[in-house]
């Protein structure tokens, strides 16, 4: 398996981003940190301004950015943030190995931020960087790095945002009018924005795969090189903004939902292995059944034993549930095979490239959520040196095995009464995602949607 610290992508130092902000190449710096639902926040500072005063002292943020739903309104119930505690602000603390040139805007560059407190109590435990950061150390201290690529799929509309928006989402016309799974001709109806997306994205410093169709209509895929995990999170909520930026751009508009219609959902595979922190090939052995180490039969373990109590990071919102339905290549068993797509876990490759695939997760996920989620469970198998069973062989949707939670009630349930969740991110992080259910789930329960008018206006 390649090393992706000696590929080919452009990198961007703080001394090159001195120069270009010195010689009026750049003007701009954004600075941005991921929030809850795995967007990109933060603000816009002028490059001189950047290097004179920001470079030095940092810059902060409402606290209140982890603390609203989707539509950006405040709610109740959490700890961190409130009327009650009066929406004081965090510090942007700037992780200057992420400099990169913001795709789609040459004039630009983005640094991300990890969230500390003003009062230098620490990190903002519940924020997605956070979270995943804690996962990265405690596999340091049982002698691990992990390695994760993410596989995102997106549906492109002729439609722009603005005419999506303005029909309320419904009518729009996939950039593709058939099933284009691998076509190069359906590829090509689409390239002009593909290609664009996939040279911006080499350009901020990301090692660019591949793109492919899919099967819905106007569906795609980019692929983008594995990395050590905080990285491949880092690149995947860049390239989602780009994503959109650039379909505006071209006029047209995309969606990551985990299901925006019958046909097929969107998925974001997430590929997962562990290194001991030698670099040797910790889920390797060929000396063992399959070439998998004890180590890797255990993660394993780990990830399945997890996966009910842990789904609420795979499947964030109501949305997400609706895309797991028997042969859409979406999982609804809890099982692992190999090479297997009808199974929640699919393991592939061999030696150095032996790697877990999660099939759970869709478009919608926060990817620093999912991994740590991942990483989480594989390391109490390790820990607890929990057994493998056996190889899940034939079509897991019509086998009688456990299942993925079917709704984001059960799954916030399966998150706040999980111990293990809760030893491994801490009661604060738990009770942080179980309020962020509950306020997703009381507003889609005060909502009268138009299936409900449809049958029951006239009708009842």
């Amino acid at each position: 398996m390649a090393d992706p610290t000696r590929c080919g992508a452009p990198q961007l130092t703080i001394d090159d981003l001195r120069a270009d902000i010195d010689s009026g190449v750049i003007d701009t710096v954004i600075l941005a940190f991921t929030d809850m639902q795995g967007r990109l926040q933060g603000k816009r500072i002028h490059g001189r301004f950047f290097l004179d005063t920001v470079l030095a002292h940092g810059t902060e943020g409402c606290n209140y950015l982890l603390a609203v739903d989707v539509e950006m309104n405040t709610v109740g119930g959490y700890a961190m943030s409130s009327w009650e505690r009066g929406y004081g602000d965090f510090f942007f603390d700037l992780d200057l190995s992420t400099v990169r040139r913001t795709p789609g805007q040459a004039y630009s560059a983005t640094i991300q931020c990890d969230l500390t407190w003003l009062d230098g109590s620490g990190p903002v435990r519940p924020s997605p960087r956070s979270v995943l950061k804690a996962q990265v150390a405690a596999a340091a201290e049982a002698g691990f790095t992990a390695y994760a690529g993410t596989e995102l799929e997106f549906i492109v509309f002729e439609d722009s945002f603005d005419a999506a928006w303005d029909r309320g989402y419904r009518d729009l016309t996939g950039a593709n009018r058939y099933n284009v799974d691998y076509s190069i001709l359906g590829g090509t109806r689409v390239e002009p924005l593909l290609r664009e997306i996939r040279n911006e994205m080499f350009r901020a410093g990301v090692n660019v795969e591949g793109a492919k169709g899919e099967c819905n209509l106007g569906q795609h895929e980019i692929a983008f090189l594995y990395d050590e995990v905080v990285r491949t999170c880092d690149n995947h909520v860049i390239y989602k903004n780009a994503a959109k930026e650039l379909a505006a751009k071209h006029g047209q508009s995309l969606t990551f939902m985990a299901k925006y219609d019958a046909r097929e959902g969107n998925s974001c595979h997430i590929h997962l292995s562990f290194r001991g922190t030698d670099g040797s090939f910790a889920f390797a052995d060929e000396t063992r059944e399959h070439g998998h180490s004890a180590v890797f039969d255990h993660f394993l373990a780990g990830v399945l034993a997890t996966m009910r109590e842990f789904a609420y990071f795979y499947a964030p919102n109501i949305n997400s549930y609706k895309r797991f339905q028997p042969g859409s290549f979406a999982p609804t068993a809890i099982a692992w095979g190999h090479d297997n797509r009808t199974c929640a876990l699919r393991v592939v490759g061999h030696g150095g490239g032996l790697r877990v695939e999660n099939r759970v997760p869709g478009g919608d996920v926060n990817p620093y959520l999912a991994v740590a989620a991942m990483m989480a469970g594989g390391l109490h198998g390790i820990r607890e040196g929990l057994p493998l069973e056996p190889e899940f062989v034939g079509n897991a949707y019509a086998a009688d095995l456990a299942h993925v939670p079917t709704t984001l009630a059960e799954a916030r349930m399966l998150l706040h009464d999980s111990a293990i969740a809760r030893a491994a991110f801490g009661d604060d992080v738990v009770e942080h995602y179980v309020n962020c259910a509950d306020v997703e789930l009381a507003a889609f329960n005060a909502a009268v949607t138009d299936w409900e008018r449809v049958r029951g206006f006239e009708r009842l």
